[in-house]
């Protein structure tokens, strides 16, 4: 599993790539579109910006995937979320719009992750790698 260090200094250059290729690279990761999302620290209350890939965009509600890489804890953007579900997500090289953040029951999350599975097998792999339920998170308006 990546270390804190290492998730930290990928996000850094995948951010990084998308501004400066004006969102000519980086916006897409394994064919899935990626997103930038920005939380409010749930300790420090500072931004927090991460680059995740959104496997269902429906309309205006996206879904993203709080695998952490199959890692067996969370991720610190889902901990962060749910201390404040206000969010801010950028798609591409767009601005930063204000949405909400929900983390999906288990029955909610039970019935999308076959959904989730078909846009990418791989979150199958992540979650084979750890005992936790991988949460799903929706962001919208």
């Amino acid at each position: 599993m990546p270390t804190d260090r290492q998730l930290k200094t990928i996000t850094t250059i995948h951010r990084a790539v998308i501004t400066f290729s004006g969102g000519m690279l980086g916006t897409t990761f394994k064919g899935m579109p990626t997103i930038k999302l920005t939380t409010t620290g749930r300790k420090s209350g500072r931004a927090h910006t991460v680059v995740l890939t959104a496997p269902i965009i429906d309309g205006d509600t996206i879904v993203v995937v709080a695998s952490r890489g199959g890692d067996p804890t969370d991720p610190a953007w889902l901990h962060n979320l749910r201390a404040n579900p206000s969010v801010r997500v950028a798609r591409g090289n767009g601005p930063a719009l204000p949405m909400t953040a929900r983390v999906l029951s288990s029955a909610e999350r039970d019935a999308l992750w076959p959904e989730v599975i078909s846009a990418h097998p791989g979150y199958a792999d992540y979650q084979a790698l750890t005992t936790r339920t991988i949460p799903l998170v929706t962001l919208t308006p």
